[in-house]
């Protein structure tokens, strides 16, 4: 399983220095120099008196690496934060489809939801702080693979299915706003470092088939020679039908790296490809669900991302104490999305029965078919007609068509290069360690979307009719119809300046100080509308910021450490915030943006404190306890006038918890647990968007089920963030060809997004649902038989007792009844524009019992 702190269980001397990896080096005095770490693998190695000689003497420590660049890394017990880290034999023991399944699995204080309804389109969680793929989700998380940041430019989302499993040497989780790790690193920062053929050598090929029509080839290949090269290459082909309908995936990866070393010189040159089709058809009304779990609510939901990566990474030893690293790359990824919707302006409408103006409109056109008299909504569940016709005349056809069809086309080209500089020495006589580097990135992002009007088929899916939306019915402040079409070209550039330098005060006790400068500059410019237009996106923004930090650890005993640690970090407002802030021009997203605001970066100050260590044998523990407050966060509020809402700095939010962590090996048991507790609220006041909500305005005044608003008090909590997370691991070798092991996730309910008042109560006629999504507990069970020196068998089982849950719940407006008819005046009557709709808990569910089975032939 994964290790956490203190040390590791390889033999003293085992040096294996890279960034993000768990590795160990011998530490006797007050010097820590890469040749003599060298020289003790090897006399450890070949010598086994001096090998017994040096456990005495030189502990083994595990190294982790404190910054996104390959590094000498930094002693476990230097460093003030819980880090976590594994290899990627624990990814492939847990049985994790990708690493956002593998986090969940097995790292403490993370966990998904599955807003999406895709297996590689997870929002992971980080102590409240999330990474998602989903435009407009506020993102909190840094996400690096091999020095190259993977949040993208625009918008900051992470594509976990960009990043393939096979390729993860190793990971690092660093908790906290660690300013080294650049913007975005408010809650924590992921470190991911790749495979190479002269630690990965051999060829193997696994093929996997089960649940929901899975298959899946995957293949990697290593080398080297004595001249310096070495190669690596992995592939993976997958398809799977998925278990709810409509909800097919296929990935296809490619990960290759050519790498060449001498003594003093290492240099990887690594390309990496990605085509995948996802299909998330997300959350599902509760009474849909309670009629059928595989359901879904409107289809399709489609992503396709190709993205391709370019990196060239090296580091040079120029003498015993001075590493010089850094590395340039380019990448180019191409998103597309295509969405069928239902059209909530048109709940509240009579949507069947066509009228005189309709029907001529309807025969003029050659349409036949159509209800002369007496449709209503038990004779025509489906209504289409209406909005054939209102398009044909163009006549407010967004209030009579009750699908939307929205598409997103998203280019982005991004590249950069960094360098960082390592020097070991003293600093008035004691042992010190300075880092310090430069980064420049820069991209360029074309963004563009649209809607197209249309009507629900029996199926769920939409049809489009000739009507778009640049110019739906609504209309601003003004009274001017709504464009909801987004056409934005931008371009941002990030530089850097970065410094972190480790004191050893005492043998046991150690001062590090960092910081980094960072200043972006967004520039926009609207496609759509001209530059004086009120609604143009064109702008240009600046976002500056040092940020600092400090930690102190501190070792009593050869078996205890402490730490504290304080330090901030930022990120600057997106450009889909940037481009839906102005209150005069309130957008709905993810369908549109309009204006250009004047929003300030989010900033995040944590605190850290704990203790750590090691009992008898290879157990290992931790305790700590953090505290992280955002200053300016950045909340989607409701415009009071319209009912739509754009974003603004909102004054403080607070995630705080406490964390427990055991793991290690009893003979032949590798075991592990992790708990924590977390509270996460908001701590300032604010009016926002409260429809589905029973307490708001509307519902308290007495007219329940219309559009209203909610005020947060300081005090309540945040949503979709769970209250308690247990994390249970063990493996187990039943023999030396044959391996069990397993996995519990267990998480607390949370609130559903749009409870953040957490005042909703259903009353079961205009409010369905609590409001909330109840806790769960999932196990997961695999095995690994050696048949021959060669060949394995495997299999996993995910969800073993079949367990009914739900990762994440949402308010909403529904347009179906219990018995999943579409239901326009889902309450009845004919009265004017504005009547009640009915209001429910929309939840994502998680997946069923699922087995799979597979083979891996390893030909050397």
């Amino acid at each position: 399983m994964c290790s956490w702190p203190e040390s590791s269980t390889a033999p003293a001397g085992n040096a294996n220095i890279q960034s993000g990896s768990l590795v160990q080096h011998p530490i006797s005095r007050r010097r820590l120099w890469p040749q003599t770490l060298i020289t003790l693998a090897l006399v450890a190695t070949f010598s086994p008196h001096a090998n017994a000689q040096q456990e005495k003497i030189l502990p083994a420590v595990q190294v982790v690496g404190s910054t996104p660049l390959p590094g000498i890394g930094q002693p476990l017990n230097e460093v003030a934060a819980p880090v976590q880290t594994a290899k990627s034999r624990d990814v492939e023991r847990s049985g994790a489809l990708d690493l956002g399944d593998f986090m969940n699995r097995t790292l403490g204080s993370v966990h998904v939801n599955e807003m999406q309804g895709n297996p590689f389109q997870m929002d992971v969680s980080y102590r409240g702080y999330t990474a998602s793929p989903l435009l407009g989700t506020p993102q909190g998380l840094s996400v690096y693979v091999d020095g190259v940041r993977m949040n993208q430019p625009f918008g900051d989302v992470v594509s976990w299915d960009l990043i393939p499993r096979a390729a993860i040497s190793s990971m690092t989780l660093m908790p906290g706003s660690n300013p080294l790790f650049g913007l975005n690193t408010l809650g924590g920062a992921l470190s991911v470092q790749t495979k190479d053929g002269r630690s990965n050598p051999g060829t193997s090929l696994q093929t996997t088939l089960g649940s929901n029509v899975r298959r899946a080839v995957e293949f990697e290949h290593g080398g080297f020679n004595d001249k310096g090269l070495d190669w690596y290459v992995t592939g993976n082909l997958f398809k799977e039908n998925g278990w709810r309908e409509d909800s097919p995936s296929d990935v296809r990866q490619l990960f290759t790296k050519l790498g060449w070393h001498d003594s003093a010189t290492d240099l990887k040159l690594s390309l990496s490809h990605a085509d995948n089709q996802l299909t998330g058809n997300g959350l599902q009304e509760q009474s849909l669900l309670a009629l059928d779990r595989a359901s879904v609510y409107t289809l399709p939901d489609q992503t396709n991302n190709r993205s391709t990566m370019l990196n060239l990474a090296g580091s040079h030893s120029v003498n015993d104490n001075l590493l010089l690293s850094g590395n340039v790359y380019y990448r180019d990824i191409k998103t597309s999305t295509y969405n069928g919707d239902i059209n909530d302006d048109a709940l509240d409408q009579s949507v069947y029965q066509p009228s005189a103006a309709d029907r001529a409109a309807l025969a003029a056109a050659g349409y036949s078919g159509y209800p002369v008299s007496g449709a209503n909504a038990s004779n025509t569940p489906f209504p289409s007609w209406r909005c054939i016709a209102q398009a044909l005349q163009n006549d407010e056809p967004a209030e009579k068509c009750n699908g939307l069809i929205n598409r997103g086309q998203n280019s982005q080209q991004n590249f950069g290069l960094s360098g960082q500089l390592t020097w070991l020495g003293d600093l008035a006589g004691k042992r010190n360690q300075l880092v310090t580097g430069a980064g420049y990135d820069a991209s360029r992002v074309r963004f563009a979307q649209s809607s197209q009007l249309g009507y629900l088929n029996p199926d769920r899916s939409i049809t489009g009719v000739s009507a778009f939306g640049d110019g739906v019915s609504g209309g601003n402040v003004d009274g001017e119809p709504y464009d909801t079409r987004v056409n934005l070209a931008g371009h941002i550039q990030t530089w850097s300046l970065f410094a972190s330098d480790t004191l050893s005060i005492q043998d046991n006790l150690h001062l590090t100080l960092s910081g980094r400068y960072n200043t972006t500059s967004i520039k926009n410019r609207d496609q759509i509308h001209g530059a004086s237009d009120s609604a143009s996106l064109t702008g240009d923004n600046r976002f500056s910021r040092l940020n600092p930090a400090i930690g102190l650890t501190y070792s009593p005993a050869k078996t205890l450490n402490t730490y504290f640690g304080y330090s901030e970090s930022s990120r600057a407002p997106t450009a889909i915030e940037l481009g839906c802030a102005n209150p005069d021009q309130p957008c709905k997203l993810p369908n549109a943006m309009a204006g250009d605001p004047p929003l300030k970066q989010v900033v995040t100050r944590t605190f850290e404190a704990g203790l750590r260590g090691r009992l008898a044998g290879n157990l290992r523990w931790n305790a700590g306890v953090f505290s992280a407050e955002n200053q300016n966060d950045i909340l989607f509020v409701a415009d009071n006038q319209t009912g739509y809402g754009y974003f603004k700095n909102f004054g403080k939010t607070r995630r705080r918890g406490l964390e427990l962590g055991l793991s290690g090996e009893l003979g032949k048991l590798n075991l592990g647990a992790q708990y924590t507790w977390l509270d996460a609220t908001y701590q300032s006041a604010e009016i926002i968007n409260g429809s589905g909500n029973s307490s708001n305005d509307a519902a308290i005044a007495g007219n329940p089920g219309l559009d209203g608003t909610i005020g947060i008090r300081p005090g309540d909590r945040i949503p979709l963030i769970p209250r308690q997370i247990l994390k249970l691991f063990a493996s187990y070798a039943v023999s030396p060809s044959f391996t069990l092991n397993g996995t519990v996730v267990a998480v607390s309910g949370s609130l559903a997004r749009g409870n953040e008042n957490n005042g909703h109560q259903p009353d079961g006629t205009y409010y369905l649902g609590p409001g909330r999504s109840a806790g769960y507990a999932i196990f997961n069970v695999g095995g690994n038989y050696r048949v021959t020196r060669r060949l394995q068998l495997l299999a996993q089982v995910n969800n073993v007792f079949d367990r009914q849950y739900s990762t994440a719940a949402q308010l909403g407006a529904t347009g179906f009844d219990a018995n999943g008819n579409f239901v326009a005046r889902p309450l009845g009557g004919s009265g004017a524009d504005g009547y009640p709709l009915r209001q429910s808990t929309f939840y994502a569910p998680g997946a069923p019992r699922q087995v799979w089975v597979g083979l891996r032939y390893v030909f050397d």
